[in-house]
């Protein structure tokens, strides 16, 4: 470990030295590219630094005790080794995750797609509480969330919604959510009062550069057509909605805000963001055995949460963690359910570190 930080800090030194260098200040992509780097390995340095300060301050110590007759000296100097020592492990912890490959997705703007599965009408009310929550913690986050296709369920709710969720690490806040969501609750229809079960399923989709996934024109086929806005009202008089469609792999993006322009700009984006997924999803299965730490990015058919209403509880399966807290994750206080998977993925990957896996 400590011969890979040493490596890693001297990359840190050497980028320092380019940062200052002319020809790398004068071109606006080298320099976007080495300070992100360097900005990178900022805080796996940093650690590593305090870590050697605490170690030699402790050896220092040591060979000050060895040096003196004096019991009280030696007591007080015995109690600033062991504070120092205390601080060793956790240090090395924190060295040991920051260690760890990052994933290339994790700062990326994500398409947040929702769909609404078992259930009929509940099951798409279901899919619009999740929108709801996704929204919220996406606020409670600094991050930006807007629609860019959605088809209404006639009692409320949606038979699918697809949403762009931009701001700092929006995938890594997100990415956890992939797969089939369950609730179980008694319908507002339900006259016998019987709980119900009804599923959405939720994809979440890194947006890509032109340079991770290349579309040629002549595969593209563009539709305009009319469209309605929320409720059949505010219907467009032009044919502004937009359906791009990827001829080799039929996969299609929809987007029907009032501007055609910017219609075309987002139904580009989820074309990318879903070319992109078949992608990572392929590569993924090949290494599906391999990669334990992949705790839900994988199967979208995987059941990954319950949310149960009567008793007011949240259930991930994947790490079997259950809270009783439902009304507050409803309103988009995720944050105990993401850091919790974020520290099982952590441990994986160390333990995968540790035995050579990695």
């Amino acid at each position: 470990m400590f011969d890979q930080l040493d490596i890693v800090e001297e990359r840190y030194e050497q980028l320092n030295e380019l940062l200052s260098d002319p020809d790398v200040v004068s071109d606006a992509n080298k320099l976007r590219q080495y300070s992100k780097e360097q900005s990178d390995l900022q805080k796996t340095v940093d650690v590593y630094r305090q870590y050697k300060q605490v170690k030699e301050d402790s050896e220092e110590i040591e060979l000050m005790m060895a040096e003196t007759d004096d019991q009280d000296e030696i007591d007080m100097l015995k109690q600033d080794a062991n504070d120092l020592k205390a601080q060793m492990p956790e240090l090395e912890e924190q060295l040991k995750i920051l260690l760890i490959p990052k994933d290339p997705n994790d700062e990326k703007d994500v398409i947040v797609e929702i769909r609404a599965a078992a259930g009929g009408d509940e099951a798409a009310i279901f899919a619009g509480d999740l929108f709801r929550m996704y929204s919220k913690f996406a606020e409670s986050q600094s991050l930006k969330t807007e629609v860019v296709e959605a088809t209404e369920s006639d009692h409320g709710g949606y038979k699918e919604i697809s949403f762009s969720v931009t701001g700092q690490d929006a995938y890594s806040k997100l990415k956890f959510e992939n797969g089939a969501h369950r609730v179980q609750r008694v319908p507002e229809t339900e006259s016998g009062g019987r709980i119900h079960t009804s599923t959405a399923t939720v994809a979440v989709l890194p947006e890509v550069e032109d340079v991770e996934i290349e579309i040629r024109k002549e595969d593209l086929q563009i539709d305009t057509y009319r469209s309605s806005g929320a409720g059949g009202q505010h219907v467009n008089t032009t044919d502004s909605a937009v359906r791009i469609t990827h001829l080799p792999t039929g996969v299609i993006a929809t987007s029907s805000e009032k501007s055609q322009i910017q219609n075309r700009e987002k139904a580009m984006k989820v074309l990318k963001a879903r070319l992109y997924d078949m992608k990572l999803q392929e590569e993924q299965q090949k290494y599906a055995a391999q990669r334990k730490s992949a705790v839900g990015t994988g199967d979208r058919s995987e059941r990954i949460r319950t949310y149960n209403y009567p008793q007011s509880r949240v259930t991930d399966h994947r790490i079997g963690l259950t809270l009783q807290k439902l009304d507050q994750i409803m309103e988009g206080k995720l944050d105990e359910v993401i850091d919790a998977l974020t520290m099982h993925e952590q441990t994986e990957k160390l333990k995968e570190l540790n035995s050579g896996e990695l």
